[in-house]
């Protein structure tokens, strides 16, 4: 009996899919978009970005949106699974990831002028800050938060109201979108390539979510402060 209900819990994880299942409403979705792309405007856009410290402002941003979207679906937090497997995915991703940008900064500095002074630009928002509290923030709230949102949150409705396929590309789109008020063209291609990278993983292994997670976290903190462009 003992060695039947471990099969059936082991049979039960594998078959899980986070995209099957009823949909949130979609207004709510839309909703927690448009607080993101309102937080995004403000923190970004050459209009407002000035009024509003950069790295307060993203920690502010990171647990409304977690906030949200635990409000509305408290029950992300069972795709949450810390072990070995999902340490050493997520670490692995965040290194293929990084690797995969430093080629592209150095591919776009041959290709683009401006290339470089945009990269400057997007660095200089959070200029003023000691390098372990931004590493902290980005580790444990800012991470985090991003793919719980994105991934688990808006992705995941989005697959199940219109399949994984359009879920995965409209959530990226999305992603993508609330970073057009910045302006600045390599942060909305960075945007767009690593909510791609990251949108993929969850289209295809939805259940892995703590890798995700940790995946985004430690790219954040490589690519802003350990190991920047």
């Amino acid at each position: 009996m003992s060695t039947n209900r471990v099969s059936q819990a082991l049979r039960s994880c594998w078959t899980f899919n986070p995209h099957q299942g009823k949909p949130l409403a979609l207004p709510i979705v839309l909703v927690g978009v448009a607080l993101a792309a309102t937080l995004w405007f403000l923190m970004f856009s050459p209009l407002t970005k000035t009024s509003f410290p950069f790295w307060e402002s993203m920690t502010v941003s990171a647990l409304l949106l977690t906030t949200f979207s635990t409000i509305f679906f408290p029950s992300w937090a069972k795709d949450l699974n810390l072990n070995l497997t999902s340490l050493a995915i997520g670490i692995g991703m965040a290194a293929v990831f990084w690797g995969i940008f430093w080629a592209g900064d150095k591919l776009s500095q041959i290709l683009f002028d401006f290339a470089r002074p945009q990269v400057n630009l997007i660095y200089d928002m959070g200029n003023g800050y000691h390098p372990t509290l931004v590493a902290l923030l980005l580790l444990f709230i800012i991470g985090p938060a991003e793919e719980i949102f994105w991934r688990s949150f808006t992705q995941r409705h989005l697959s199940r109201r219109f399949g994984p396929n359009t879920g995965f590309l409209i959530a990226t789109l999305l992603y993508t979108a609330v970073h057009i008020p910045s302006l600045n063209f390599m942060l909305i291609m960075a945007a767009f390539v690593i909510g791609a990278l990251w949108g993929l993983f969850y289209r295809f292994f939805p259940r892995h979510l703590t890798a995700l997670i940790i995946s985004h976290a430690v790219w954040d903190t490589c690519a802003f402060v350990i190991f920047p462009f």
